[in-house]
């Protein structure tokens, strides 16, 4: 028998905007005489169904900061669903977001320390159920314990606070639903690569108040070069309390355990090696993260209008990492290369939280919807970074020496307490139900106490940021809009904040009879006191000042259920960036140079075709993809190289073998398409081709 992968009915917000149009349509209102009805717009929460079953996500939730609806939403936004995560087994946020408008992700390849990723052109803050992960940032996240993440591009500090003005990226966890539902799977793949998942939940008690969930996945795996490991532990238990509809508490509690090797050292300089190659040391080539964390998430509805919400997290971080990296330079006589070392131990203690008010109200000829929230951040980090120079090695004839004998002391050991009371304040006006005007401000005090080597020093800042927005409806599916946003990244002791500021102007439409969205925007994107990170001869890196930058660019992007059997995903984005005001970099001038890693064009294209089941088989879907990165140079000197633009295809094929289960093969990079991504002291190439066979059972 066979069994077809979507539902026989899907509710949409699409197609529930078309009943409010055609009630509201002009015979309606003849027939009505002089009572005519005038109709707000209807929004529908987005569900965990929702972004299980499609690649269309018509609502955001970042923690309630934001209009729900992304029609109505005046910035450029990408929401990433579990469906699409799954579909394209993106297993890092590097991939999750590789195929999002004006996003450039993964451009230092096996180098795993962190996640690398630029949007716009410049860096992203991470949040967390709308809350900021700060501290936390140096642990690359699960996707698994996340339902979707979702993406606002340009400053947001007026919303979210001090911020990176590239974006914001929220990951919405995953929580406990009120029906009894559950998957498991294992996967195998190479590079080498044994993994198992679960999730699963189901309510608890017989009035149906009470409900949990658990998330798990074990990894033990391989990465692309000799003597990898890429071993992974996560765990994840949420209740949640919901005694009426109007109110609802969920305590989620979760653990993650990365013990991994954090780079290959990198590449020589002179010609293409291969991938599995090892120019490190195997005996001193570890990364260790453990993470552990408590969120709190309530909100009731006092069903007059007003409603609170309220969220508050505990992290604790610790890790460590030490490896050997090649100092090549394109120069280089013979065949020994030097080597240093590098290493260091950090730890990170977080508690963050905010109170969120929302009043909306009808008035006469407009609506109002207010929000105003307070907001704290105490978070507590330590480092002790250490570096030295290691014996050279033949890259012709590799021969290992072991771990360094007498590795360095910590050139520095720097603590940090951070301290952050914010207000925040948003009004929305819906004027006859076409034209919105959203207007914000946010005030944040910060608090900074620094030792650095035994020598304290404070520092504190006050700064506030604005945001306003002009939205016009020009049909129910068709809007388009017009913004002004301000950002302030976090600052350090004794450096002025880094400010961003956005002009943008776009339009989205939403098809009545199709689950699907078309985005378009154009911008102009500036950050002020920039600093870049400068790679220095000895290997060190150090962070300099570069006064003014700009980003201007155009982004499209478009998500589609074409068919009941055809999806589709497709993105592009031009980015014109340039340094407007700077200092010499290491003694050149780079006024008017480009950015580092950015390049000027970016696209990408995912379809999935559903070839249904018959008697004798079930059903069938094929997906294929291409990724397309632009020429861009790698470093802000724009004289040490350019990567060549390149196209990487991805496939995926899933198979029905019974109702509710599902054997899926996916192959990124197809062709094992190699190239340099990034370049410091040695090359470092994109991912090569990874293999993933997946058998997967849900109820």
């Amino acid at each position: 028998m066979a069994h077809s992968r979507r539902g026989t009915c899907r509710y949409t917000t699409a197609f529930l905007m078309g009943c409010t149009a055609a009630i509201a349509s002009p015979s309606f209102a003849q027939d009505a005489g002089e009572n005519v009805i005038r109709l707000s717009p209807i929004i529908v929460t987005a569900t965990s169904d929702d972004d299980v079953n499609s690649v269309v996500a018509t609502e955001l939730w970042t923690g309630g900061k934001v209009a729900t609806s992304v029609l109505d939403t005046p910035a450029s936004v990408s929401v990433i669903t579990e469906k699409e995560m799954r579909d394209r087994r993106a297993t890092t946020l590097e991939e999750v977001l590789s195929y999002s408008s004006g996003i450039h992700t993964d451009y230092f390849g096996n180098d795993d320390r962190n996640e690398y990723i630029l949007v716009r052109g410049f860096q992203a803050t991470t949040y967390r159920d709308g809350l900021t992960l700060g501290s936390m940032r140096s642990a690359r996240e699960e996707p698994y314990a996340y339902e979707r993440v979702e993406v606002i591009r340009g400053g947001n500090s007026t919303l979210f606070g001090t911020s990176d003005p590239g974006g914001t990226i929220n990951f919405v966890t995953k929580t406990p639903r009120f029906k009894r539902f559950g998957e498991v799977y294992g996967a195998v793949g190479s590079p080498r690569n044994n993994e198992v998942g679960l999730d699963f939940g189901d309510v608890l008690n017989a009035d149906e108040t009470l409900a949990y969930r658990f998330t798990a996945k074990v990894q033990d795996g391989e990465r692309d070069y000799d003597y990898s490991r890429n071993d992974n532990q996560f765990f994840m238990g949420g209740l949640t309390w919901q005694p009426r509809s109007t109110t609802k508490l969920s305590v989620i509690a979760d653990y993650l355990n990365r013990d991994n090797t954090p780079n290959g050292g990198g590449y020589p300089k002179d010609r293409e090696y291969d991938r599995d190659d090892f120019f490190g040391e195997p005996d001193f080539n570890y990364q260790n993260v453990e993470r552990t964390s408590l969120t709190g998430l309530f909100e009731h509805d006092f069903e007059n209008g007003l409603t609170l919400r309220a969220n508050l997290r505990y992290s604790d971080l610790k890790s460590d990492f030490g490896y050997v990296y090649l100092s090549d330079t394109p120069t280089r006589v013979g065949t020994e290369v030097d080597r240093y070392y590098f290493g260091g131990d950090n730890s990170a203690e977080e508690v963050i939280g905010n109170v969120i008010l929302q009043y909306d109200r009808r008035l006469e000829g407009f609506d109002s919807s207010t929000l105003a929230g307070v907001e704290f951040r105490d978070a507590t980090t330590s480092s002790a970074p250490f570096y030295g120079l290691y014996s050279p090695i033949d890259v012709a004839n590799p021969i290992y020496s072991g771990a360094p004998g007498d590795v360095a002391a910590p050139y520095e050991l720097r603590d940090n307490d951070y301290r952050t009371q914010s207000l925040f304040v948003q009004q929305n006006l819906s004027f006859n139900d076409q034209i919105i005007a959203t207007l914000g401000l946010r005030h944040d005090r910060l608090d900074i106490e620094e030792t650095l080597n035994g020598t304290t020093t404070r520092d504190d800042f006050a700064e506030t940021s604005a945001r306003g927005a002009l939205t016009y409806k020009i049909t129910p599916e068709v809007s388009a809009y017009a913004s002004y946003v301000e950002s302030v990244a976090p600052p350090g002791v004794g450096v002025e904040p880094e400010r961003g500021e956005q002009y943008e102007i776009g339009v989205k439409y939403q098809p009545y009879g199709m689950n699907a969205l078309f985005s378009a925007s154009i911008y102009d994107l500036r950050k002020n006191n920039v600093t870049v990170a400068v790679t220095q001869d000895d290997g060190t890196i150090t962070r300099e000042l570069v006064g003014e930058q700009q980003v201007r660019g155009l982004d499209l992007e478009a998500k589609a259920e074409l068919t009941d059997s055809f999806d589709m995903i497709a993105s592009y984005s031009y980015m014109k960036s340039e340094v407007l005001r700077s200092g010499p970099i290491r003694g050149a001038d780079v006024e008017g140079n480009e950015f580092g890693d950015t390049p000027r064009h970016i696209a990408s294209l995912w379809g999935n075709y559903t070839l249904e089941g018959n008697a004798d088989r079930g059903d069938m879907t094929f997906g294929l993809g291409a990724r397309y990165i632009g020429s861009y140079y790698f470093g802000i000197a724009n004289d040490t190289g350019k990567a060549k633009s390149a196209v990487t295809l991805d496939a995926a094929f899933t198979y029905a073998l019974q109702e509710n289960t599902n054997l899926a093969v996916n192959v990124s990079n197809v062709l094992n398409e190699q190239h340099v991504v990034g370049s410091g002291t040695a090359d470092y190439y994109n991912p090569g081709r990874a293999v993933a066979l997946t058998l997967r059972r849900t109820w």
